[in-house]
């Protein structure tokens, strides 16, 4: 049956019906010709016509087999090959044995091969190539069809979209009624209302989204088919750390601002009394210049804190690690302070174990400035009569071996509002800390005493409670952090 339905079958099958029509047709005239004709070989006569007739059923089925030889089996051939790429193989050809049609048949068939490989190859050097810059880029790449799932994300959108996904995302999302994919991968929350309004415009848009405490910028266009959209691409940068930088600035400038007026006025305006020779006496004279000097020390401890600050967050600040006696340290930072301690009537009291304290790692002189701003702002805030303590000892945290600092005031305290923001620039809890001195804070201490402490890897803590006092801890490790 499967011969049959060859070309070469059907072949044989019309030529051996051509033949039995012309000896049929044959027969019905020329037998009774023969019988009448040749009366005696009559016999002899019909043999040698179905000797004729059976030569020539062989002879077509021999020729219906050497059709198959030169027809059928190098179409065979290029079906095999073309089975053979459409599996991959494109770089399979079929051998050329004769110049006729066949022959050009078949050379057709190897340069349409050779096309083919020649574009596959391309395609998939473009490919890698795509995948190569995909992997490549810091920013997360989601692509997205019609129906809410992702065709291709590179590494980082992968990793952005399992983070997401693994978030609970409330009816104010938007996510929760976004059904789960077979991929087991939905959109995003975060993204879903920019994805869906980028699918019902088809065009592109921009957003920026808030994530816990990130924020993310995206980019999103549609993919379009004709006068369709298909789905959507994706990209994703982390923009939390320029957002932040951002609003530093903003702060910056707004605190800067305000903090600079006050000295800037009160220059201004006792100079220009000067200028106008308000003062009627050499001590009012005497006053206004002193009020002149103190704002103009003021202006500068800013301008130099502020420096020290931009200086630390920015990283260029030198760190010269070395071998340090804390104990040496501490006991220097308290006889600088006692002198200011007694006229204030202050009791300074230093409380260090017998054993020496020391550190491997650390910068002596950026140590002293934390413990010198701790100890001048516990001093400008603690009334008369009370006391400031300073101690140190060996602890164990986490299997580590730290060296534990602790500054304790007996002051008015910190309310607990305020506690989580006083290491921010700029910020004063004065209104529980009402001792005000001529030389005022800039405000800038706190924020210091907390990046050098952050350099040497360690920690500050504060506990306070309103009326009793506060207590700054450090913990700074004995050995170098790698």
């Amino acid at each position: 049956m499967k011969l049959l339905r060859s070309v070469v079958g059907k072949l044989w099958i019309t030529i051996i019906g051509l033949v039995a029509v012309v000896l049929l047709i044959l027969g019905m005239f020329l037998l009774q010709y023969i019988d009448i004709t040749f009366e005696e070989n009559s016999h002899n006569v019909k043999v040698l016509f179905m000797y004729t007739a059976i030569i020539g059923f062989l002879l077509s089925t021999f020729f219906a087999f050497f059709l198959s030889t030169k027809i059928t089996q190098p179409l065979l051939q290029m079906k095999k090959a073309a089975d053979l790429i459409s599996q991959g193989e494109y770089r399979t050809r079929v051998p050329i044995r004769s110049s006729d049609e066949i022959g050009d048949l078949a050379n057709t068939f190897n340069h349409m091969a050779a096309d083919l490989d020649t574009l596959i190859r391309d395609l998939h050097h473009e490919k890698e190539h795509l995948a190569s810059v995909l992997r490549s880029m810091a920013d997360a790449v989601i692509t997205l069809d019609a129906q809410g799932q992702v065709i291709l994300a590179n590494p980082h959108g992968q990793l952005l979209i399992e983070s997401w996904n693994a978030l609970d995302w409330n009816e104010e999302d938007g996510a929760s009624s976004v059904p789960r994919l077979r991929s087991g991968i939905q959109v995003p929350g975060p993204v879903l209302d920019l994805y869906r309004r980028v699918l019902r415009e088809g065009k592109d848009m921009t957003d920026k989204i808030h994530v816990q405490s990130g924020v993310w910028s995206v980019v999103m266009a549609p993919l379009k088919s004709n006068d369709s959209v298909r789905g959507a691409v994706a990209v994703m940068r982390n923009v939390t750390e320029e957002s932040n930088l951002e609003k530093l600035r903003r702060d910056f400038v707004a605190n800067v601002s305000h903090e600079i007026r006050t000295p800037l006025s009160m220059l201004q305006g006792y100079s220009e009394a000067l200028l106008d020779d308000i003062a009627a006496s050499p001590e009012e004279r005497q006053e206004l210049v002193q009020v002149i000097h103190d704002e103009s020390l003021r202006m500068g401890r800013l301008v130099k804190d502020l420096l020290d600050l931009a200086r630390m967050e920015a990283g260029h600040i030198e760190i010269k690690f070395e071998q340090v006696d804390i104990k040496g340290l501490v006991k220097r930072v308290h006889r600088k302070f006692l002198a200011y301690a007694k006229e204030e009537g202050i009791m300074l009291l230093c409380e260090l174990p017998e054993t020496g304290l020391t550190m491997n790692a650390a910068d002596e002189d950026r140590l002293e400035q934390v413990l010198t701003n701790l100890l001048d702002n516990a001093l400008r805030h603690t009334q008369r009569g009370a006391r400031i303590i300073i101690s140190g000892q060996y602890v164990t945290r986490d299997r580590k071996s730290l060296i534990e600092l602790k500054i304790q005031d007996e002051g008015q305290g910190i309310p607990a509002d305020d506690l989580p923001y006083i290491f921010e620039r700029f910020y004063k809890a004065d209104k529980a800390r009402k001792r005000v001195t001529s030389s005022g804070g800039t405000g800038l201490g706190l924020a210091i005493v907390k990046n050098i402490v952050e350099s040497h890897h360690g920690r500050i803590d504060v506990e306070s409670t309103v009326g009793e006092g506060t207590v700054f801890t450090l913990l700074l490790p004995v050995e170098a952090k790698l």
